[in-house]
């Protein structure tokens, strides 16, 4: 009887890593309706609902005020495999100071945003130490806090809302050291995300600039090189039905459909694994910003702007020694 190898063990884990995570929001949706639908319509036991229900009712605001994070989740092995998978690698460029509070805009999002999970919601990238007295707080759609135990799963790897009152909390209530993660160009920015593609949805993306006003935060910019190498995606026929169906599902829900693929679980085949593609996050230089309570439009625009070449200067000064042409350019739309 031949015994799996340590290689093909560890190749196992990684996958199993991938899959439960990028699974865990459906499997979760599904089996909490279904479970509390039998609940309801097929046995006595309705209670359970209603006592489920009940805990969401008063816990709704957790995700808006600081989160319920657990280091034990954070901590878990199974992020170590999930992170080597690509891997995935984290490179800081300047020291910040954990006596101030930041924003830290992620750029692309790509189409699950794999290498922001592994480095700021786990604690297997040694963020810690390369970040002394600073605490991560991924912010995401408030959306995915509205089912119960899929919640609090996403909230104990730190993660809150990403709403305006989820960010003054975050930044006048938790004390000082705290940064805010924001991947800005969100699901909308799927549509861009194309091998070698460095293309980013940020053109009318604001509102992260005006709240670092109103607080006066500085801005960090990070990007990633490779994200947007992890999947392929057909690209339907501009103006044909199916490109229609996708802009106009886009301007309702504000997510842009996909007809992505990846790798499958043998070489050159085809499946939903994201390829094994190196992500190096580059975290830029803080961007200082002055404190105005209720900025104008014109000012928004101008640190917007200058947040812009902040971040064409990071892709700029790095974006050779991760295989991308001297001549690409960042596009922003």
């Amino acid at each position: 009887m031949l015994l799996p190898s340590k290689k093909d063990l560890k190749t196992a884990m990684e996958v199993f890593a991938i899959f439960q995570w990028a699974l865990s929001a459906l499997l979760i949706v599904i089996t909490v309706v279904l479970i509390n639908l039998y609940l309801v319509v097929f046995t006595p036991y309705w209670p359970v609902t209603v006592l489920i229900l009940t805990w969401l009712a008063f816990d709704w605001k957790t995700p808006e005020r600081g989160g319920r994070r657990f280091a034990c989740v954070r901590k878990w092995c199974l992020w170590k495999h999930y992170c080597n998978y690509f891997p995935i690698k984290l490179l800081k460029t300047h020291d910040i100071s954990p006596s101030h509070n930041y924003i830290l805009a992620c750029h692309p999002h790509g189409l699950m945003s794999h290498a922001c999970f592994g480095n700021f919601a786990t604690d297997n990238k040694n963020f810690t130490k390369m970040f002394p007295g600073i605490t991560p707080y991924i912010l995401t759609l408030g959306a995915f806090f509205w089912v119960p135990f899929l919640r609090e799963y996403i909230m104990s790897t730190g993660a809150c809302s990403v709403s305006q009152s989820s960010m003054d909390f975050l930044l006048t209530q938790k004390g000082t050291g705290n940064m805010l993660i924001v991947v800005v160009g969100g699901l909308a920015e799927c549509r861009y995300s194309l091998p070698g593609s460095s293309t980013l949805v940020l053109k009318n993306r604001c509102g992260f600039v005006r709240v670092a006003l109103r607080h006066g935060v500085a801005l960090i910019p990070a990007y990633v090189f490779g994200e947007t190498d992890l999947y392929n995606q057909h690209i339907f026929t501009p103006g044909g039905l199916v490109n229609r169906f996708q802009n106009w599902f886009q301007r309702v829900v504000h997510i842009y459909p996909c007809a992505f693929y990846g790798r499958g679980f043998t070489k050159n085949s085809w499946g939903l694994l994201p390829h094994a593609q190196t992500l190096t996050t580059v975290v830029g230089e803080p961007l200082a910003l002055p404190k105005i309570e209720n900025p104008s439009k014109d000012i928004v625009a101008k640190y917007h702007a200058l947040y812009i070449d902040a971040l064409r200067k990071l892709f700029d000064q790095h974006k050779t020694k991760f295989g991308i042409s001297e001549t690409q350019e960042l596009v922003v739309v």
